[in-house]
């Protein structure tokens, strides 16, 4: 029998995303599912929504248990094959609200800050010793499993993962299995499911779509560009309806090619748009400052509403997600190879980016793990941009593993969005006051 333990399980939503697919995978309905997670709550409704999926949709065929606590952690990852991390350290309060309120006083505003810039920074900083000893109790108790990554700041996470760890590691997102899609059907371009043929690598959330061409093999760029240069020249003009991918567009116009991220998030990326000296780009690029604090307010606000729906739902079924968890379980189960876009460790799979950097490449999973494929040389001004990003996530890894505190300046220097708005004293200032802010939910530092 495959276990399956869910590290974060309160997270009802992605947990039925994920362990929905997997039981409607062959090689994994009969699967033991642990449930871990702090808070009970949470954990117990997660529970219920899961057992009724199973019931619907897989005949009851997987073993469900619910794990509470750091006391149960072991009891949960015993004997697991695969630990899926869908964990957030400190939660909207406190450490979400400290990551965006403490800047503000600064003059820096962030839109998501889960990812580069102060906000994932630290949001790294206070997860990294959390994983730690997970990857302690993992070489304990199922030294074999394979750890599948879902928590932000994903290079930061995951490169420490696989760096300074013996856990396998594999790092996931969202955002390249649906980049291609996305972009041309919001520029009114067919796309065809298994026959628009396209390439994305890079890194987590500054990947590139490195090409895109239908099934006869012609280059759709032209077209692409030529519609998404109108539409944001349409909508920069005063008054002009905006729309949600400008920054995307702007990026692409400049350097050349679609980047696999959202503009919410790609607007912090880069130190070009949300700048204090021209207050009137964030109107113009349609840039949502706070968006991941009013999604958090959101969300919360909303979950009574969609608990009853998800939880109480006796009928609840689930459809396959386009996440790629279960495919990679179901490849290293089964050895049926599958393809998928993963985290790892570059070693020469990019060669104009660092070895020792997490990049976002496709990979090949079979029995013998997941193996990231040779992509070659990034166009050089994209493996640039990528670099302006590695330089935050190793000196934040370093950080981490050293717990040296100038670390945590350095990176924050490194920062393009932070260095072009900030002094350097003004960035150890804001490092010192979110390190004593965050308090307890982070190491000590040196």
């Amino acid at each position: 029998m495959v276990k399956i333990t869910f590290m974060g399980a309160g997270s009802s939503v992605f947990v039925k995303s994920v362990l929905g697919d997997s039981m409607m995978t062959d090689s994994l309905r009969d699967s033991h599912i642990a449930l871990y997670d702090i808070g009970r709550d949470r954990l117990n409704e997660s529970k219920m929504m899961l057992e009724t999926v199973n019931r619907n949709v897989n005949k009851g065929r997987a073993k469900i248990t619910v794990h509470l606590g750091a006391s149960k952690r072991k009891e949960a990852l015993k004997g697991a094959d695969f630990v899926v991390d869908a964990i957030q350290v400190g939660g909207y309060k406190p450490s979400t609200v400290i990551d965006f309120e403490i800047p503000k006083k600064y003059g820096l505003r962030q839109t998501i800050a889960d990812t580069l810039g102060i906000g994932g920074i630290f949001r790294g900083l206070r997860t990294i010793p959390v994983l730690k000893s997970f990857s302690n109790d993992m070489e304990e108790v199922c030294p074999d499993a394979w750890f599948l990554n879902y928590t932000n700041p994903m290079s930061i996470l995951t490169g420490y993962m696989q760096r300074h760890t013996g856990v396998k590691t594999v790092g996931l997102c969202h955002s390249v299995q649906v980049c291609a899609s996305h972009l041309m059907k919001n520029l009114g371009l067919e796309y065809k499911e298994g026959k628009t043929k396209w390439k994305v690598a890079g890194i987590n959330h500054m990947a590139w779509l490195l090409e895109i061409k239908d099934e006869n093999g012609k280059d759709l760029y032209p077209e692409i560009k030529k519609r998404a240069e109108a539409m944001n020249k349409a909508a920069r003009k005063k008054g002009a309806k905006k729309h949600g991918d400008m920054v995307r567009f702007e990026i692409m116009k400049h350097f050349g090619y679609y980047n696999a991220e959202s503009s919410e998030h790609t607007a912090e990326y880069h130190p070009y748009f949300i700048k204090s000296q021209f207050p009137e780009l964030i109107n113009e690029f349609n840039i949502p400052l706070d968006e991941y604090p009013r999604r958090c307010v959101t969300q919360i606000a909303g979950w009574e509403k969609q608990r009853d729906e998800i939880i109480g739902n006796k009928a609840l079924s689930h459809v396959r997600s386009h996440e790629y968890a279960s495919r990679i379980m179901d490849a290293l189960v089964t050895d049926v190879p599958a393809e998928i876009g993963g985290n790892v460790i570059n070693r020469g799979l990019i060669p104009n980016l660092p070895a020792n950097a997490c990049v976002e490449v496709p990979c090949m999973v079979n029995r013998n793990g997941v193996q990231g494929c040779f992509v070659g040389e990034l166009p050089e001004q994209l493996a640039a941009l990528n670099r302006t990003h590695i330089n935050v996530h190793l000196l934040a890894i370093e950080a981490a593993v050293t717990l040296k505190k100038d670390k945590i300046y350095q990176a924050a220097m490194m920062d393009p969005h932070t260095r072009a708005e900030l002094t350097l004293d003004q960035i150890r200032s804001l490092c010192d006051e979110l390190i004593e802010a965050h308090g307890n939910m982070m190491p000590k530092f040196k």
